[in-house]
C-alpha cells in the first residue's frame, strides 16, 4: 500500500476495513495550505507521521530537570551500596542492573537472601517478588510509578504514597524530581525486597513503622566518615544530622535522573525534523502504530499514558494475596480500593522497549513479538496461555483465574485482531524507540561504594 492510499483511507474514516478492532476515534491528519491559504493535496509520508504522532500529543521527551553533579555521585553510591538492605546482601540496583537495561532479565525478581545475579539469581527458600522489575529509563517524566501507580504526584504537586503522614511536608521539600524521588523510600522497608525477617536490626522494626526503618537506614549511613561528607556536599548548607531518608531517596532519584534519561532515538531525532532518521520500514510502522488502538495508550513523550488498563494478562507467581488462594494480584484496586480498578496495571512505556523483557505486571510474556502479539484476541491469548515460557520454579504457578480478568478486560481490546504482518510492523516501529546510549549502560556502575561492600556487576 503507497502513503497516498494509505492517507485518504484514514482521512475518509475506513481504515477498521482493514484491520478489525482499530480506534473510531483515531487522529485524521490535519488538512496542510499553501501559504496562500490553500489546501494542499499531497504531503510527505514523515510529514503525515508527524501530524499523526502530533494528534496523539506523541511528543519528545521534555528537558530532564538539572541534577547537581555532588548530588548525582550520592545517588549512584546509594543505589549500588548493599549496607541499604537489612543483612548487607542486596542493592536497590540488584534488581535494576545495568547488564538488563535496568531491569533483570527475570520475570519476577528474587530479592533478599537470593544468590547470583539476572536470570542466574535463586533463593533457596524460593521466594519471588511478585511482580517484574520494571525499568528505570526517563523516570523524571512520569507521575505514576510502581504497577499498580501507588506511588503519584497529583496535578497539584501532592504527592500520595502508601507511607501516609509519615512522609511528611518537611520530607516533601526535599524532592527535587517528581514521584521518583519518594520512590526509594519503599523498596528499603519491604521484606522480601531489601530489608529482610531477620538477623539485622531493621528487621526488628513492626512493618508499619516506615519513619523508624528510614531512620535506621540514616543511622547506618551516618556511621561512614565519607557518607556523612557525600549527603553534606550534595545538600550545601544542610548537616548531615538534619537530614533524613528522604534526602537518600531524592538523591538516588537524582542519579536515575542525570544517568538514565534517553532521548535521542531515531524517533526523537524524526520528530526534530531528520527525515531519514528512520528506515522505510520503521516509517511504515510508525504509520501503524498511529493509526491503531496502540497510540490510544501508549502516547505522550514516554509512550505511556498513566492510566491502568487490564490487558488481560495471565497471573503467575505468588501475587499479592488478594483472593482466597492469596496468589492472586489485583494491582490499581489495591490503591483505589475500586473493584472496577481490579487486575489495571499502569500502561508500560515504550522507550527502549525491545531492551527491557520479559513483559507485563509479572512478566508472564518472556518476549516482545509475543507481547505485541498477545494484544491480537488477548482474550483467547490468555486463555491458551502457556506458562512453558517461564523458568521452571514459576511453570506451576499459573493461577486459574482467566474467567475473572476476562469479565473486566479493557474494552478498548475488544475486536482488536491483527495479522503476523502488522504485528511485524509494530516491531519494526519500536525498533526506532531505542537510543543506542541505554544498549551499554556499564559507564554508571560506581568503582567502589562508601562502605566497601561488594557491588554486583552482570
Amino acid at each position: 500500500m503507497n502513503g497516498r492510499t494509505w492517507r485518504s483511507i484514514v482521512e475518509a474514516g475506513i481504515l477498521s476495513t482493514l484491520v478489525i478492532g482499530c480506534d473510531v476515534s483515531r487522529p485524521t491528519a490535519p488538512a496542510r495550505t499553501t501559504p496562500n491559504g490553500e489546501v494542499a493535496t499531497s504531503i510527505s509520508d514523515a510529514e503525515f507521521v508527524r501530524q499523526l504522532a502530533a494528534a496523539r500529543q506523541i511528543v519528545r521527551l521534555p528537558p530532564s530537570p538539572y541534577v547537581r553533579p555532588a548530588l548525582s555521585r550520592l545517588g549512584q553510591a546509594l543505589a549500588f551500596d548493599k549496607i541499604l538492605s537489612g543483612t548487607r546482601d542486596i542493592s536497590c540496583m540488584t534488581c535494576h542492573l545495568p547488564g538488563f537495561a535496568t531491569g533483570d532479565g527475570r520475570s519476577l525478581s528474587i530479592g533478599q537472601g537470593g544468590v547470583g545475579l539476572g536470570p542466574g539469581r535463586s533463593h533457596l527458600g524460593g521466594v519471588f517478588i511478585p511482580r517484574n522489575a520494571p525499568a528505570l529509563f526517563n523516570m523524571s517524566a512520569m507521575r505514576h510509578l510502581f504497577w499498580d501507580g501507588r506511588v503519584e504526584v497529583d496535578a497539584g504537586g501532592e504527592f500520595h504514597t502508601p507511607a501516609g503522614a509519615q512522609i511528611t511536608p518537611e520530607m516533601t521539600r526535599v524532592f527535587e524530581f517528581g514521584a521518583i524521588s519518594a520512590l526509594p523510600l519503599f523498596p528499603v522497608t519491604n521484606r522480601d525486597e531489601m530489608r529482610g525477617y531477620l538477623g539485622n536490626e531493621l528487621a526488628g522494626i513492626p512493618d508499619t513503622a516506615l519513619t523508624a526503618m528510614w531512620a535506621g537506614v540514616m543511622k547506618r549511613l551516618g556511621a561512614i566518615p565519607e557518607y556523612r561528607g557525600m549527603f553534606e556536599a550534595a545538600y550545601p548548607g544542610t548537616k548531615f544530622r538534619d537530614m533524613t531518608f528522604a534526602h537518600a531517596a531524592n538523591a538516588i532519584a537524582g542519579f536515575i535522573v542525570d544517568r538514565l534519561t534517553f532521548s535521542n532515538t531515531p524517533w526523537d531525532q524524526f520528530l526534530a525534523g531528520r527525515d531519514d532518521a528512520l528506515t522505510p520500514a520503521q516509517l511504515d510502522g510508525a504509520k501503524t502504530f498511529l493509526t491503531l488502538k496502540c497510540s490510544i495508550c501508549h502516547n505522550g513523550s514516554t509512550f505511556s499514558d498513566e492510566q491502568f488498563h487490564n490487558v488481560a494478562i495471565a497471573q503467575v507467581g505468588p501475587g499479592e494475596g488478594d483472593d482466597a488462594s492469596r496468589r492472586d494480584d489485583f494491582g490499581r484496586m489495591r490503591v483505589t480500593g475500586e473493584a472496577s480498578d481490579r487486575y489495571r496495571f499502569r500502561t508500560t512505556p515504550l522507550r527502549n522497549v525491545e531492551l527491557t523483557g520479559p513483559y507485563g505486571h509479572d512478566g508472564a510474556i518472556t518476549s516482545l513479538r509475543a507481547f505485541v502479539d498477545h494484544y491480537s484476541e488477548s482474550d483467547k491469548k490468555l486463555l491458551a496461555y502457556d506458562p512453558s515460557q517461564l523458568e521452571t520454579a514459576l511453570r506451576g504457578t499459573l493461577l486459574d483465574n482467566a474467567t475473572a480478568i476476562l469479565a473486566q478486560r479493557d474494552t478498548l481490546l475488544d475486536g482488536v485482531v491483527f495479522s503476523a504482518e502488522i504485528a511485524e510492523k509494530l516491531m519494526q516501529y519500536m525498533s526506532a524507540l531505542t537510543d543506542t546510549r541505554a544498549r551499554n549502560l556499564s559507564r554508571v556502575v560506581p568503582v567502589r561504594v562508601p562502605s566497601g561492600l561488594p557491588i554486583d556487576r552482570p
